[in-house]
């Protein structure tokens, strides 16, 4: 099969899931022997693989877009003037500033885009749609990384004649996010642009559920992919860490649930027994979560734990191994329920056990691999109380995460992935383009 995968990228600046989900389906479709193509969208993507290195140009460079959305002045400039604009090393510097990824100063430019033809970036639009139409002879399907894109799938179809396949993940909080009345016009435009999407591909059958009612898709569109990961190199530590020590892997961001973890940890602090305990957070932030962050620390060196506190600054995959590799356990207490959690998955892999809020995909994830505990509701006392057993008890917190790497390994590699992903879009798309 040949296919195009179309991404947003994230510019590098934090841990970005749906990136890093896409980087592993390309590798994993490759080594299957399929012909994928990855095409970047917005800003540079941040993979962490030589081998998905590429010559594609970026499409819809995120300062383009921005000022073709602000002034009708841009959507006449001339290429060579956006090209310039879509130098990589500035599309890079904008991702780490403020406001690039925050929903409610995208909204106005979330429904452009999902307008499709009909928004103010044709101009974008129909380059991209060139570069396709080059590309797209022996092409058999066209991937979208998410139903933000949905805008792009009908004028694809026409022009191309090729179908359409969509992966869902974590939509619905970018969306509910934007504010009104955004978010609803947002909704009532993506329920009419999903039409021209021949299936959809969904990362778990609790995100495959929210998703089939809010966009009034039929089941039979929908296919649920467990996304897996590149095991090699997760190992388990030779031993526990010298200190207890809590994880977290995610965006350093409020949505994530960062104050109800900061708060849990000063609870847990109070016991003498884990008078030595520390907190050690990776996954990068861009500018407009600093001052969160430092209204956390603040607090938490009011009460004098703020030297029990690590952040890391790299968050690559071999420092992701080795970030995990110093854990009793991670947790990421996110405050919306998630469809995903790879960072689930990679510290299952070194032998790591997590503690999740039960909602969202989580009860899903632990019931499959058994490789940590759930606490509801979910705020600071019971995340603590469910995260103190593990602290206490280094023996079992191996244990479970003994158990869980073993699932990941037999069921969440990259080889199942690839074959359960090629047979999901060959049941997706019809068997003659349309």
């Amino acid at each position: 099969m040949k296919m195009i995968q179309i991404t947003p990228g994230s510019g590098g600046t934090f841990y970005c899931e749906n990136c890093l989900r896409d980087g592993a389906l390309v590798r994993s479709m490759r080594q299957a022997g399929h012909d994928v193509v990855l095409v970047p969208m917005y800003l540079p993507l941040e993979l962490n693989s030589p081998e998905l290195a590429t010559e594609v140009p970026i499409f819809y460079g995120g300062l383009n877009v921005y000022l073709q959305q602000t002034s009708a002045l841009f959507r006449r400039s001339p290429r060579w003037f956006d090209r310039l604009l879509d130098s990589r090393g500035l599309l890079a510097h904008l991702g780490r500033l403020a406001g690039m990824t925050k929903p409610s100063m995208l909204a106005e430019t979330t429904l452009s885009m999902l307008q499709g033809t009909e928004g103010r970036q044709i101009k974008e639009l129909d380059r991209l749609l060139d570069w396709l139409a080059w590309q797209a002879e022996e092409t058999e399907v066209i991937c979208l990384s998410n139903a933000l894109l949905a805008g792009l799938a009908g004028p694809i179809r026409s022009r191309l004649h090729r179908p359409v396949v969509c992966f869902l993940q974590d939509e619905d909080g970018f969306l509910d996010g934007l504010g009104e009345p955004y978010s609803a016009q947002a909704w009532d435009l993506l329920r009419q642009k999903v039409r021209d999407i021949d299936g959809f591909v969904t990362v778990s059958d609790y995100y495959a559920g929210v998703m089939r009612q809010r966009l009034d898709l039929p089941e039979a569109k929908v296919k649920t992919v467990y996304m897996g990961m590149d095991t090699a190199g997760y190992e388990p530590a030779a031993q526990p860490p010298q200190r207890p020590t809590i994880g977290f892997l995610s965006r350093l961001c409020k949505g994530k649930g960062l104050a109800i973890l900061f708060d849990a940890f000063a609870i847990l602090k109070k016991d003498p027994r884990l008078a030595d305990l520390r907190l050690r957070l990776a996954g990068g932030k861009t500018r407009e979560d600093v001052s969160f962050l430092d209204e956390q620390m603040n607090k938490l060196a009011a009460a004098g734990l703020d030297g029990a506190v690590e952040f890391l600054p790299v968050f690559d995959r071999s420092a992701r191994i080795a970030f995990l590799q110093d854990l009793s356990v991670l947790t990421v207490p996110e405050i919306r329920p998630a469809s995903y959690g790879l960072y689930l998955l990679e510290a299952l892999a070194c032998g790591v056990p997590v503690v999740q809020p039960w909602e969202g995909v989580f009860g899903e994830l632990l019931e499959f691999t058994g490789g940590g505990a759930l606490y509801q509701p979910n705020r600071p006392e019971p995340l603590a109380e469910a995260l103190k057993p593990l602290l206490l008890d280094p023996a079992r917190a191996r244990e479970l995460g003994g158990w869980g790497r073993q699932t990941v390994l037999a069921r969440f590699n990259l080889e199942q992935t690839a074959a359960k992903l090629g047979k999901a879009i060959a049941e997706l798309i019809p068997s003659k383009p349309s």
